[in-house]
């Protein structure tokens, strides 16, 4: 498929509704409104094309670049191209694409994340966060946890709303996987009261960290 094929595929795709959902998002008017199911399933019909997931990314099309980041190889981008896509964008669900699919498994993402936790970019930070609560539940052998939670206490109820999310899930990952550091990790939740008030749909876990918190470790506890 060409670039012109694809975006033409996308155009037929487009939703009105989808479209308006995602303005109030934060996307600009660059964008037919494809439902998320219908990129995907695009994305399945043909084999991941790198060089095609490029030119799609560079149209700055909402659309375009969910599902070129489906066709793109991490390991073919470099830290700087990867540092840039990050940046370039304000929509959270291409964000959270982004750092699901391609950030997560790109081969620099350490040095990123050191890189990102300082930044003053709201998704650059918002991916620093992201890739630390993935460190922190997998592997924080060498994480300083209680400096990790001394900056968070500091920081997370006057963050900007892009990375307080991520660090909030930092903050709970802290408290489910770390019993050591639990009883802080409540404590500090509980004070600065984010995601108190968070609507929540049935069956979901509340982003308020201590629910959330006692809800993972209740259902992670030996059955007697």
């Amino acid at each position: 498929m060409t670039l012109k094929d694809v975006l033409g595929k996308l155009e037929a795709l487009g939703n009105e509704k989808v479209r308006a959902l995602n303005i109030r998002n934060g996307a600009d008017e660059r964008q037919y409104g494809v439902k998320l199911g219908d990129i995907r399933a695009i994305a399945k019909s043909a084999r991941p094309d790198h060089a095609l997931a490029m030119q799609l990314w560079e149209t700055g099309n909402l659309d375009a670049r969910l599902l070129a980041i489906l066709w793109m190889k991490p390991r073919a981008l470099s830290a700087a191209e990867l540092d840039l896509m990050v940046r370039s964008n304000r929509v959270i669900q291409l964000s959270d694409w982004l750092n699901a699919y391609i950030v997560k498994l790109h081969p620099e993402k350490e040095a990123l994340r050191r890189q990102w936790m300082e930044s003053a970019d709201p998704m650059a930070a918002r991916a620093g966060w992201s890739l630390t609560a993935e460190r922190i539940a997998k592997h924080a052998e060498d994480l300083d946890l209680a400096a990790l939670l001394d900056r968070i206490e500091r920081q997370l109820a006057g963050a900007a709303a892009e990375p307080q999310w991520t660090m909030n899930m930092a903050l709970a990952n802290i408290g489910i996987h770390h019993p050591g550091h639990r009883a802080r990790a409540l404590a500090i939740g509980e004070t600065l009261g984010v995601y108190r008030d968070y609507p929540t749909s049935p069956g979901c876990t509340s982003p308020f960290a201590p629910i959330w918190i006692d809800e993972i470790v209740r259902r992670q506890a030996p059955r007697a």
